[in-house]
């Protein structure tokens, strides 16, 4: 949830009373929130993220999947609004004509429609 005005977003955890216990402790002696000491906690655990190894290179993984879904993107939109012509190798190629009718073949006039 996030309040338009500050334009933060809510988070709502769920603790064991003994956790509580001990962070309402820790705030308490630190002159802090509860807030605080959350925002505190998080802001540690993501700057530690920013330096894992392994969370980067799926983060870089992340990053390539995202800029070729939007260069997919980009072409059908340039493709489908004329920005851009389609190559001619395209898999989506303009439909081939429809093949006359045995009869309009051989010459005969098409069946009737009622």
């Amino acid at each position: 949830m996030s309040t338009p005005e500050s334009g933060l977003k809510t988070l709502a955890i769920r603790l064991r009373p003994d956790v509580h216990a001990q962070l309402s402790f820790v705030a308490q002696l630190r002159g802090q929130t509860i807030n605080d000491e959350g925002l505190l906690a998080i802001t540690a655990h993501l700057a530690q993220a920013k330096t894992d190894p392994a969370l980067m290179t799926k983060a870089d993984r992340a990053r390539e999947e995202i800029e070729r879904d939007a260069a997919v993107r980009a072409a059908a939109i340039a493709t489908m609004f004329g920005d851009t012509p389609p190559d001619a190798g395209d898999s989506a190629r303009a439909p081939r004509s429809r093949r006359a009718p045995k009869s309009e073949e051989k010459g005969e006039d098409p069946p009737a429609v009622d």
